[in-house]
């Protein structure tokens, strides 16, 4: 189709919204276009584990029905979209990246699956992540990794990188990701998209399998803030299902898109600007922080001392729920048996079957599981043991407390708190990987924040000098989206640097 230049995401999902209840096109051409995108381009960046295309044929072709009675007034109805392989999809495989997982196929629905099946949006795919949502690269998965569409050589972040890879690159107009400690916030810095880690609890967990569950929050990764806004208004609100959701009701985080940001107080924590930060990284924010002063915010530097605590204490509570979670996949309750598979193969010389429990556990856990996945547990387990839970997961769980309180301190005075995303822009495939602790460092400017439990988002600030996207962080106090997505939607319109696309053109 000649309609679109460099793939659907040409136009925002008002825009596409308007075209097709006018007649413009329909979902099911939007929804070709989208495939044939993903066909053309996916080989280079390798974002996607499951394409759905068929679903997707079906979904929009309800879409199109629906739109043409006036039956369904959602703006996401028609409009293509891809899910992080952690979201559970009844009768079609969700992996998390695992070989552990690689054949499972769900009974049943996250529930933000089944609220976007409800809003008439079209799933093209399940898309790559780092194994189980554990890493900051999305080159810990069992299928490979994914490219950044800005430069292939490049990682796209992680653990959500299949998500923002795949919205950058045009390959749908939105994702769904999570966010245990920066995983969508982080790629979308890398990616120059737009991605939210709303507050703990704004959108339900049911359905999508877990990684740390006291800090997962499930949000989207878009192209603008207008579209991340009409998203999180789909997705958003109260669940029977997941116990930790909100009791409020559905807002529309839409109503202050337009609304100017003059008097708008703005902290600038220095620890996050502190050493580690590359040159051209606080470049990019010092920018940025002088356009929002010139839209009329007040910019004031403050401290938060917690921070320097939060990357210890993070680690240690998230690797501790990690283990726990993880105990569940073991080849009897879920994932693969190499017992079984190898009955239904049929004899194999030299194959001999396990003796007890014991070894058909640690068969199936040493073949299933990747390195970081295995390294969750054992750092989870160790913490969690007699005689290391007080001098470790308790007092990491007390730091925890005073990182909490430090940021309700700092939303009295602050409306709004401004950080970079990333002391430094995508690096290159394989630079870290063998280097645990600096992967796990490359996430210290987003970690504080789930601890907090407050909300904060990526939105693009600008671009390197060798062409690689820089994010700024907007964190807001709890519930506090509306006016962060005020902030970023002004900044957006003055700076325009959602326009900029990949060129693709880079070969690794």
């Amino acid at each position: 189709m000649s309609k679109f230049t460099n793939g659907p995401n040409d136009l925002t999902i008002k825009e596409i919204s308007e075209r097709l209840r006018k007649g413009e096109i329909t979902s099911t051409e939007l929804t070709e276009t989208a495939i044939k995108r993903i066909e053309e381009i996916d080989s280079k960046i390798k974002a996607f584990i499951t394409p759905t295309f068929e679903v997707a044929r079906e979904q929009a072709k309800r879409a199109d029905e629906m739109i043409k009675k006036g039956s369904n007034k959602s703006p996401l109805c028609g409009i293509p979209y891809n899910l992080k392989d952690v979201f559970c999809t009844a009768g079609i495989k969700t992996t998390a990246a695992s070989k552990i997982l690689e054949n499972f196929i769900p009974l049943y629905n996250a529930t933000v699956y089944e609220k976007l099946m409800e809003a008439g949006a079209v799933l093209l795919g399940k898309v790559n992540t780092d194994e189980f949502t554990m890493g900051s690269s999305t080159e810990n998965s069992a299928f490979g990794p994914t490219k950044n569409p800005w430069d292939l050589t490049r990682v796209p972040g992680g653990s959500s990188g299949g998500s923002a890879a795949a919205v950058a690159a045009g390959m749908g107009f939105f994702s769904l990701g999570t966010d245990t400690g920066g995983s969508i916030r982080q790629p979308s810095s890398f990616c120059s998209t737009v991605g939210l880690k709303p507050t703990y609890g704004l959108v339900s967990r049911y359905g999508v399998i877990p990684y740390a569950s006291s800090f997962d929050t499930i949000g989207p990764i878009t192209s603008s803030v207008e579209d991340l806004a009409l998203v999180l208004s789909e997705i958003a609100g109260l669940d029977v299902k997941d116990s930790n959701t909100a009791g409020s009701i559905t807002k529309d985080y839409t109503k202050n898109l337009n609304k100017n940001i003059k008097g708008i107080r703005i902290g600038l924590p220095e620890e996050f600007f502190a050493d580690g930060l590359e040159k051209e990284v606080k470049e990019i924010i010092d920018q940025a922080i002088k356009v929002l002063e010139k839209l009329g915010a007040k910019v004031e530097k403050m401290s938060l001392p917690m921070t320097k605590y939060a990357i210890a204490a993070y680690y240690v509570i998230a690797k501790a729920e990690a283990s726990s979670n993880l105990m569940r996949y073991d080849g009897i309750h879920y994932g693969r048996n190499k017992d079984t598979r190898q009955r239904r193969a049929g004899k194999i010389q030299g194959y001999k079957p396990t003796k007890n429990l014991t070894e058909l556990y640690f068969q199936n856990r040493t073949e299933g599981f990747g390195d970081e996945a295995k390294r969750s547990i054992m750092l989870g387990t160790y913490t969690l043991s007699s005689g290391y839970y007080d001098a470790y997961y308790l007092k990491a769980a007390k730091v925890r407390t005073l990182i909490k309180r430090e940021y309700e301190e700092a939303f009295k005075k602050y409306d709004l708190l401004l950080t970079p995303v990333s002391p430094f822009s995508a690096f290159k495939i394989g630079e870290k990987k063998e280097d645990p602790l600096q992967m796990y460092l490359s996430d210290v400017m987003t970690v504080p924040i789930n601890p907090a439990g407050v909300p904060a988002m990526s939105v693009p600030a600008g671009f390197t000098k060798n062409g690689l996207p820089v994010g700024m962080q907007i964190i807001g106090p709890h519930h506090g989206e509306e006016k962060i997505i005020q902030l970023a939607n002004a900044f957006e319109k003055k700076t325009g640097w959602q326009d900029k696309k990949p060129s693709l053109n880079n070969e690794s």
